[in-house]
């Protein structure tokens, strides 16, 4: 693998796309509450107010746009344009009106066809993960890879709960991808990934809370949230394929261990409970901190800690430590079995995280 010359005029893409969301969400905002394209707290929302839904409606077309400046070939990338549009049209009109879940879920599944089949993001081999050599997929390669990136693209949705949650997560594994496209020498993803970084993080400076900002002022919405879980499938494919690898399939599973956990905790909880996958419950990783006692003033300290998480663990993923492959992967396939373990009774992730972050909780309180 050969690294890239990078130069600082990589960085101007980066900046249009950062810049260009900032100077676009408040005219939208606007445009979302006169259409109703809000959200209303509920039972299972903690946010106070109507909160446009328009983050994703403005990151992608602005990431897609910066592409075809950029040069990137239409006639190549057809597939993915088409897969990106067909998400946030389906999560504009479930923002708007509520699709019915198996429709959504038969919507994901075009998508993931598009990107797979026609846009050649496919899994063939999983690498070699105990040591006896490459396991290859044969002809599970093809629904394997729907199947996956249906997976993502639910985890990442899922994630949305709390202000900065899901935008901040997939930064952060938008970040390890980037230092896997620059180790591996290829460019062109080097510097999409870039732009969709540059995008998420003016949108974050929205949606994010901090210092300068209590709340979210917008919300990435479906439409958002659906079209990263495709883009984070599609760079997690496309980095590792057999032929050009620039990150193992399972480096790959550390970058996404908190999302792709959750997801898997949840529908064991869901499932064992006599309960659909997918139904809506106060369960997700999120969830226990607010259970914890971290209120959602507090929201802000329960997403760094989430976003930090995600981080540390992409260190395995990077490969910085030298960890053996059969070794991540068993340790990989130990941590998943014990956060489901943990995550089959709503009470102990809660209490666990009480007396970890003791001192934090009283404080919030």
């Amino acid at each position: 693998m050969n690294e890239f010359t990078f130069t600082y005029d990589l960085l101007i893409w980066p900046l249009l796309t950062f810049l260009s969301v900032m100077g676009i969400i408040p005219w939208v905002r606007v445009w979302a509450k006169e259409i109703g394209l809000v959200d209303k707290p509920n039972s299972r929302k903690v946010h106070d107010g109507l909160i446009p839904l328009i983050g994703g409606i403005v990151v992608f077309p602005v990431f897609m746009i910066s592409l075809l400046i950029a040069g990137f070939p239409i006639e190549k990338h057809w597939a993915l344009f088409l897969a990106i549009t067909i998400m946030l049209i389906t999560g504009v009109i479930d923002d708007r009106h509520e699709i019915r879940s198996w429709i959504k879920f038969a919507i994901q599944f075009v998508a993931a066809f598009l990107i797979v089949v026609p846009g050649g993001a496919q899994v063939f081999q999983l690498g070699n993960l105990f040591g006896f050599g490459d396991v290859g997929l044969d002809f599970m390669s093809l629904p394997f890879s729907i199947i996956a990136v249906v997976l993502l693209i639910n985890a990442i949705n899922l994630m949305d709960g709390l202000d900065g949650l899901s935008g901040g997560t997939v930064f952060i594994i938008l970040g390890w991808f980037l230092y896997a496209a620059y180790g591996g020498g290829t460019e062109g993803q080097f510097v999409s990934i870039m732009m969709l970084m540059g995008a998420i993080a003016g949108f974050l400076t929205f949606n994010m809370r901090g210092p300068f900002r209590r709340r979210a002022s917008v919300f990435m919405g479906d439409a958002g949230s659906l079209s990263m879980g495709l883009m984070v499938a599609w760079y997690a494919i496309t980095l590792s394929p057999e032929h050009a690898r620039v990150i193992e399939p399972i480096s790959v599973a550390w970058v996404l261990a908190i999302p792709i956990w959750d997801e898997c905790a949840q529908f064991y909880r869901r499932v064992k409970e006599g309960r659909h996958p997918f139904s809506p419950d106060k369960g997700h990783f999120h969830h226990h901190f607010l259970k914890a006692g971290f209120t959602p003033r507090a929201g802000a300290r329960s997403v760094l800690i989430i976003v930090f998480l995600g981080g540390l663990i992409g260190v395995f993923g990077a490969q910085f430590l030298h960890v053996p492959l059969p070794v991540l992967t068993v340790v990989w396939i130990i941590g998943i079995l014990g956060h489901m373990t943990l995550s089959r009774n709503l009470e102990i992730y809660p209490a666990f995280i009480k007396r970890f972050f003791k001192v934090d909780i009283e404080n919030n309180s």
